[in-house]
């Protein structure tokens, strides 16, 4: 049985690579018709063949050599955070799918947090001050809200009664947790926003300020790489946000909205303050989320004592 979940991990990495390229088509045209301009429409029919035509071009393009800088972590972090991101996919409670981890939120969890040093490895190793302040904003960013997004899935997971993402599937047949949780719900989509590093909480990568942040030495395949594993990661808390508050992965068109959320907003709000990024998270969000566990635990612990 090896092979065929060699197989089953092959052929869903390849779906995922594949919808990262029609992702970034779809936020092109999306961001096109906000700026009231045409997106791509030249390459194929309706501009299809876009993504495939710019795979070619940056994978076709020489590496930037760093003179002044620690060559192997420069060379490794990328495929080191793309790899993070497909691993991570095989979370997902798929019908019939390969794997089940009656742990899947902590592996999760682990995962995710492991992506923080790929991105500080891009921007320290290349001997760039620009790619340093891109990645210490980064780091600093990611870390915080990851405190918040921890607590919001242990919340989540009370409700739960466990840390089985098939078990949230079943237990949402009848109403949905963004329904009886909705605070944690508004909680998480702004967290995976900052966690993501996207607009309006793109810091790690301000072209005002840090020419382009933490990957400003970064060219061709090395740069799509970082590219491919950003906006696989943005597919991918779209799809945790689906099955946390939505009840699983049958709400195709659910996600799809998630998705629709990251490109509109990118393409509507100007880019948050910092200070005021790291005071949303400290003293309004944990607040918030601490105050509903302390509630729903509370009732919980009630409820068990009267049976």
């Amino acid at each position: 049985m090896e092979w065929l979940l060699v197989v089953v991990l092959v052929v869903e990495f390849m779906f995922v690579l594949v919808g990262v390229a029609f992702f970034t088509l779809l936020e092109r045209k999306v961001l096109g018709y906000i700026q009231i301009r045409s997106g791509p429409n030249k390459v194929g029919l309706f501009g299809l063949v876009q993504p495939f035509a710019d795979a070619v071009k940056l994978f076709a393009k020489s590496l930037v050599y760093v003179s002044m800088g620690n060559y192997a972590v420069f060379y490794i972090s990328p495929g080191l955070m793309l790899g993070l991101m497909l691993s991570i996919w095989s979370v997902m409670p798929w019908v019939g799918g390969a794997f089940d981890f009656s742990w899947g939120v902590l592996y999760f969890l682990c995962v995710s947090s492991l992506g923080v040093y790929c991105l500080f490895g891009c921007g320290w190793a290349s001997n760039s001050k620009y790619g340093l302040l891109g990645a210490m904003r980064g780091v600093a960013q990611t870390i915080s809200y990851e405190v918040s997004l921890a607590l919001i899935l242990i919340g989540v997971g009370v409700l739960g009664l466990s840390y089985d993402l098939f078990v949230y599937g079943r237990m949402q047949s009848y109403i949905w947790f963004g329904l009886v949780a909705l605070p944690l719900m508004v909680c998480w989509v702004v967290s995976v926003f900052a966690e993501s590093n996207r607009s309006p909480f793109d810091f790690a990568e301000g072209e005002s300020e840090l020419v382009s942040g933490f990957n400003v030495e970064y060219s061709g395949a090395l740069f799509a790489f970082l590219f491919m594993a950003e906006y696989g990661m943005m597919m991918m808390m779209s799809s945790m946000s689906v099955v946390m508050f939505f009840g699983g992965m049958d709400y195709f068109l659910l996600g799809l909205w998630v998705v629709m959320l990251f490109i509109w907003v990118r393409g509507s709000f100007p880019r948050y303050r910092y200070d005021s990024l790291m005071y949303l998270v400290w003293s309004s969000f944990l607040p918030l989320v601490m105050h509903w566990l302390l509630v729903v635990g509370g009732l919980l612990v009630l409820v068990m004592w009267a049976m």
